[in-house]
């Protein structure tokens, strides 16, 4: 299954709708290509919406760290939102719930760019409590 990207904006905050693998070979690199694309567009600020990807292996988590880098070196921002459980694990396995900043809901993403707004980011602690059955 290759990688769909669907792509729409929320106050200047462009959203990237995943949909498939991110993996060795051409997915990984239509995700870097098409952040390249959206930055000398002038976009800054992103999310990657991870709802609809399955499967994540290192080579796809290289890419998100180079996407994140790269945007970072622009001055933006690039936070990750509706993780499923399996993605969630490999995060926290590979401690990168250090470099990227996790949401649940899309409103709480698109907020954490404002500073004046509330935002409830994702909760690690509880995510773990729920994964061993406290």
């Amino acid at each position: 299954m290759s990688l769909d990207i669907q792509q729409r904006e929320r106050e200047e905050v462009v959203i990237l709708d995943l949909n498939g693998r991110i993996r060795v070979g051409e997915e990984a690199g239509i995700l870097r290509v098409k952040l390249r694309e959206l930055a000398a567009a002038g976009h800054r600020n992103f999310i990657l919406n991870l709802q609809e990807v399955d499967y994540i292996d290192s080579t796809g988590l290289g890419a998100m760290v180079v996407c994140f880098t790269f945007v970072g070196r622009l001055g933006g921002k690039l936070k990750l939102e509706n993780l499923n459980r399996r993605n969630v694990e490999l995060l926290l396995l590979t401690k990168l719930t250090t470099v990227f900043e996790l949401f649940n809901d899309e409103q709480d993403a698109v907020n954490s760019f404002f500073p004046d707004r509330e935002i409830k980011r994702f909760d690690i602690l509880s995510f773990v409590r729920e994964q061993a059955g406290e």
